[in-house]
């Protein structure tokens, strides 16, 4: 069996794309011609490959042959960019990063991305869970993630930790105090979405079963602008919390509750001189994040918490 290139870059446009017909205009090439090189590509593997549906996505053979499309064309892309020296042409390197490590310490990344001519970055923010499934997929080369399980045909390496920390608007927890605690089963708070457990780890160490009322804000800044309005508690990253608390618009719910997170790099195992110096520069940004342990200006710790497991992160 010889697989053509070119049934493999339109499978890869059709994952990329979401559709037959996207795909045909990212080609230059007809509906037609997209459906036909799909058909002969699953003849010659005996298999269905993508599945039709809206957006389209691949099947568990269509995703080994999107990471071989993936590694093709970034290995081609590499080659012609050293074979024309005029400045135009550019690598693709798709990653997933999660939300915290975007509106955070991965600035530093695009900073460093911003000076090279070489390289075209797609960012995508999910959750953990999700980021395995785009690496697993072949739909990204890299993936920063709480998951230190290596994908298959990837490799991973430590990142930096992250540690979290619950507080509340100075109002929330004055409505809401216990005693000298906080009556967590009561006390409203903010979730980044479904997935987000950070918070529920805190209620679990307090013993709390049912469920508080409870917000959703599926966004970085939008999050900490949430808790900081008083629309309910959350654990926010350290680097965050440190100038709130320092002006009054926040305070520490525990002295000692808090949630670490180590955070990994994975990336697929491929030579690569433009996902190198990704990762160069990923390794750099990380390495600098630190977290800073700000003071509390008001305990209402009842008693220490446990250490955290694994949470997916925002």
């Amino acid at each position: 069996m010889r697989l053509q290139p070119e049934h493999l870059a339109t499978l890869l446009a059709i994952i990329d794309s979401g559709t037959f017909d996207a795909a045909a205009r990212r080609l230059h090439v007809t509906p037609s011609a997209v459906s036909q090189r799909v058909k002969a590509l699953e003849a010659e593997v005996g298999q269905v490959v993508v599945v039709r549906s809206t957006p389209c996505r691949a099947t568990g053979a269509g995703e080994t042959l999107v990471r071989l499309a993936r590694q093709q064309g970034l290995l081609e892309s590499e080659a012609l960019a050293g074979l024309v020296a005029d400045g135009r042409s550019r690598v693709d390197l798709p990653i997933v990063v999660n939300a915290d490590s975007m509106s955070t310490w991965f600035g530093a990344v695009l900073t460093e991305a911003a000076a090279w001519d070489d390289v075209v970055l797609r960012l995508r923010v999910e959750d953990q869970d999700h980021s395995a499934r785009l690496l697993r997929s072949g739909e990204v080369l890299g993936a920063v993630t709480s998951d230190p399980t290596p994908v298959q045909g990837c490799s991973t390496e430590p990142l930096v930790m992250m540690r979290y920390l619950p507080a509340a608007a100075p109002r929330l927890a004055d409505r809401h105090r216990a005693g000298r605690g906080i009556n967590w089963a009561a006390m409203p708070l903010v979730r980044f979405n479904d997935k987000d457990d950070i918070q529920q780890r805190i209620l679990d160490r307090h013993g709390v079963d049912a469920a508080p009322p409870t917000h959703e804000v599926p966004d970085g800044g939008g999050f900490v602008t949430a808790v900081r309005s008083g629309l309910g508690w959350g654990a926010l990253l350290t680097t965050q919390l440190g100038p709130l608390l320092d002006a009054g618009d926040l305070v520490r719910l525990g002295s000692r509750d808090h949630v670490d997170v180590q955070l990994y790099w994975q990336r697929w195992r491929l030579s690569s001189a433009h996902l190198d110096r990704l990762s160069e520069s990923v390794r750099r940004a990380a390495s600098s994040a630190a977290p800073r342990r700000p003071t509390a200006r008001r305990s209402t710790a009842r008693r220490p918490a446990r250490p955290a497991m694994r949470h997916t992160p925002r």
